[in-house]
């Protein structure tokens, strides 16, 4: 046992998302993978463990606690201009060779990842409620790792932000279950998911199933939660016109008012020999979405290089009405009710 694994194993608190099974077996249901773990053993996490019949999950530490523009996750329909407080835990439930915070996702995965140790802080909700409350926080956010596989934590953490006025959001690559959706409902109002190619051998690569995340978006979609959906465009794994052309007619099946981010990679990680997604690449896969009748198209994190892009426009009249550069506002035209001015079309999102 590595002596990482010993400090986690000691922030832990008994779990509720599983099934009890026979012979003190546990069957998890916070993630999509459904890990049936018997004592002693492990979920494919890593950081869910059965402790001789009982499941024992991450609590009562983050590995990142850091106040980021509501822009950065990205959300730019959930209160725009906010603050996000966002806490991350470690671990992944995926083995992305692409992941920009693998020191975070691959602990106990990576022995490279084992220096996630010094990032460990050992923090109560309220403290990380207060630290929200200081920071100005209009939103807490569970991301940096995957928050599915920390619910139980998340929850305790939610709780006590609605209490203090703040609104609740996952940055998920949306590996889900239902039940583990029916948990979160009650105290999450956004959940922005990856959506990470249209092809079940990719995301055999990455360690998912494509149809748990197609099931999440939809299932998410129609438990009222505000969704927005992000692909990351990685050249030669998931960038052919025909395969953008199948993300966006899927989410315009499921609601043309969800927002679709599509970003650029940058080589990290195990994907060092892949080149960089250019601009160009970025602005082809929006205008695909916009083709297949999604209102509201995004290409991010290359601030000035993809033209109207970083802009809302009103779906109906066409008047930009809320201009982005990055993740800073420069201008913001929507109503206090979220219509555009010009002709009152509601635009959808959470605007109060």
């Amino acid at each position: 046992m590595s002596n990482l694994q010993t400090i986690l194993d000691t922030l832990t608190a008994p779990g509720e998302l599983f099934v009890p099974q026979a012979e003190g077996a546990v069957r998890c249901t916070a993630c999509g993978h459904r890990c049936l773990i018997r004592p002693g053993r492990r979920g494919i996490c890593q950081v869910r463990f059965n402790e001789a019949g009982t499941l024992r999950v991450p609590w009562g530490y983050v590995a990142g606690l850091h106040p980021d523009p509501i822009e950065k996750k990205p959300f730019y329909h959930f209160l725009p201009g906010t603050i996000a407080l966002t806490f991350g835990m470690l671990g992944c439930n995926f083995h992305c060779p692409y992941c920009q915070n693998w020191l975070s996702s691959q602990t106990l995965r990576d022995p490279a990842a084992d220096e996630s140790v010094y990032y460990l802080r050992r923090l109560s909700p309220e403290q990380i409620v207060g630290w929200a409350k200081n920071s100005g926080a209009a939103v807490i956010a569970s991301s940096y790792n995957e928050p599915l596989i920390t619910s139980e934590w998340a929850v305790a953490i939610f709780k006590l932000a609605i209490q203090a006025g703040m609104k609740c959001v996952y940055v998920s690559n949306g590996n889900a279950t239902p039940e583990v959706l029916e948990y979160l409902r009650p105290w999450l109002h956004g959940l922005k998911i990856d959506l990470k190619s249209m092809r079940q051998q990719n995301y055999r690569l990455l360690g998912g199933v494509l149809k748990n995340v197609l099931d999440t978006i939809q299932r998410a979609k129609a438990m009222g939660l505000w969704v927005e959906v992000v692909t990351l465009v990685v050249p030669g794994f998931n960038d052919s016109n025909e395969e953008l052309w199948e993300t966006a007619r899927f989410l315009a099946s499921v609601s043309v008012d969800i927002p679709w981010h599509v970003t650029a990679f940058h080589s990290d990680y195990k994907m060092q020999d892949t080149e960089n997604t250019p601009a160009r690449t970025l602005l082809r896969a929006a205008e695909i979405g916009r083709e297949a009748g999604l209102r509201y198209v995004y290409a991010g994190n290359l601030p000035g290089q993809v033209e109207e892009y970083e802009t809302t426009f009103c779906p109906t009249c066409g008047q930009p009405l809320i201009r982005r550069w990055a993740y800073v506002i420069s201008e913001y035209r929507l109503s206090p009710q979220g219509t555009c001015p010009h002709c009152q079309t509601p635009i959808a999102g959470v605007w109060t």
